[in-house]
């Protein structure tokens, strides 16, 4: 199991960017594809993006296509989600995900991740 803890949410006008880190922890970071999803008020959670072992490959929805960028660093055990030309709509809480050690494509799936971090929040107002 990996313990992944998220940071970097916040409040921010439309139009700001914030970057959001997650933190892994409790075993070798590099062997896992990790994701980003959010959840609005109301709204079921959601895939957002995700990123390769290698960091070499990666996939976004379409809503966040052209202003959001995942990122890794596997020497600090650290995963990125950096989000430009934010809108409201972008406001939910944010979880960072990472798949189980044997799998090694990338997946868009809630039930494609095994370990889950906590969230932070990110707001947009307008």
């Amino acid at each position: 199991q990996v313990q992944l803890v998220e940071s970097g949410g916040g409040l921010v006008q439309v139009g700001g960017s914030l970057r959001l880190s997650c933190a892994a922890s409790g075993r070798t970071f590099n062997p896992y594809v990790m994701g980003w999803f959010r959840q609005a008020p109301g709204k079921e959670r959601e895939f957002v993006s995700t990123i390769s072992k290698s960091g070499g490959m990666t996939s976004y929805a379409d809503s966040v296509k052209g202003r959001f960028t995942i990122s890794r660093d596997n020497a600090k055990n650290m995963v990125f989600l950096q989000m430009n030309s934010l809108k409201p709509e972008d406001t939910a809480v944010y979880f960072c995900a990472a798949r189980s050690m044997t799998s090694v494509a990338l997946s868009t799936a809630l039930s494609g991740y095994a370990n889950w971090g906590q969230g932070t929040q990110v707001t947009v107002s307008s």
